[in-house]
């Protein structure tokens, strides 16, 4: 068994190096028809382009077989919560749309572009990408703060015939619930029993523990903390309505508080948020998702020497047994562009943590 502690290395000038060599960014736009002759560019533009637009004028459905509709989804942000590191504007945030529309093609052969909007106002977002929607078969929102982020993927998939998926949100959700099935597999623990904490009550988290809900975890062995501390009922600091169907009856307060002998912690949040000496105080075989990127809550070497009985993950690449969002999101758009689907409901999100799940369990061939 590889060692959880063991990681791969780089340095700040090799990530700069390979966004800039040998060319600038990560992606790309190629041909998919021959452009060798007269006919073909013909065919591809004016004259011939005129014949697909009367079509496509006359039924829009037909956009589906004409062009590249049907296959090419958005990357879009406005750089308001750049992974861990915050707002640091729409710029900002171009490598890492890059990056989505990179994963969406190497892993389920998506085409994608990314979109960065200059605005922090909700409204206006909205309005900018329903007037540009129809372009693809879905969007994937990408990097918006909470609570701003839920208002926004609601009413643009209110206005839009396609999919609109924050996968902060519910790729996040998918991914993590797939590891709390395999992690109670592995604990011989059963999720109606587990006792869960979140630590880090924005849209991942929040989105995380509703779908953990779904899959069978008691809203009553929940326990969700923020920077205030515990969601409790009636509290009345630091709360929005999100937050406020997730709050318990509870005279826990602080995060250290609810640790002590919870089954499973699940780290939304940045950076230090979970000690030792949290990790110390769970119950048997306890489960740490220390998911906050780029650096998790607790790494695994801090985990491990205080429990050498804990199922450790992280949403980093760089370390073994990881919980990432690209295991989910490239998959789930390709099922939904193959099927024409409007929107990625409730149900759809659930199987697809419990196939990740199962798929996980299968047995994989030593060597590629």
């Amino acid at each position: 068994m590889p060692d959880l502690t063991d990681k791969q290395t780089f340095s700040d000038q090799d990530a700069l190096d390979f966004h800039r060599l040998p060319a600038p960014g990560k992606i790309s736009m190629a041909p998919i028809k021959p452009m060798a002759t007269q006919r073909d560019l013909s065919l591809a533009y004016s004259p011939g382009v005129a014949v697909p637009v009367l079509a496509i004028a006359a039924d829009p459905d037909k956009a589906y077989d004409y062009t590249s509709k049907g296959n090419l989804v958005a990357v879009i942000s406005n750089g308001t919560a750049i992974l861990g590191l915050g707002n640091l504007g729409h710029m900002a945030s171009k490598p890492v749309m890059e990056g989505k529309s990179v994963l969406f093609k190497r892993f389920a052969d998506v085409d994608s572009f990314d979109v960065e909007v200059k605005t922090t106002d909700p409204d206006e977002f909205i309005t900018v990408v329903k007037n540009i929607g129809d372009t693809w078969g879905g969007i994937n929102l990408e990097d918006i703060k909470s609570p701003e982020c839920f208002v926004i993927e609601s009413e643009l998939q209110d206005l839009l015939d396609i999919p609109v998926f924050h996968d902060d949100q519910h790729g996040t959700a998918i991914i993590s619930t797939a590891g709390l099935i395999n992690a109670c597999h592995v604990t011989g623990k059963r999720l109606e029993d587990v006792k869960v904490v979140l630590a880090g009550a924005g849209a991942a988290g929040l989105s995380s523990i509703a779908l953990m809900k779904a899959a069978g975890v008691r809203a009553e062995n929940t326990v969700i903390c923020d920077r205030d501390g515990v969601v409790y009922t009636g509290r009345p600091e630091g709360m929005d309505q999100w937050k406020a169907a997730h709050a318990t009856d509870t005279p826990l307060r602080t995060l250290a508080e609810a640790m002590v002998g919870a089954d499973v912690v699940l780290g939304l949040s940045a950076k230090g948020a979970i000690t030792k000496e949290m990790v110390a105080s769970m119950a048997p075989n306890p489960i740490i998702f220390a998911m906050a990127n780029p650096d998790p809550e607790i790494t695994p070497e801090d985990v491990l020497s205080v429990r050498s009985d804990a199922i450790i993950a992280t949403g980093r690449s760089d370390y073994v047994n990881q919980v990432n969002n690209v295991l989910a999101f490239p998959y789930l758009f390709r099922g939904a562009l193959d099927v024409r689907a409007r929107r990625v409901n409730h149900e759809m999100k659930i199987a697809c943590a419990q196939a990740l799940a199962a798929l996980a369990r299968e047995d994989v061939p030593d060597e590629v």
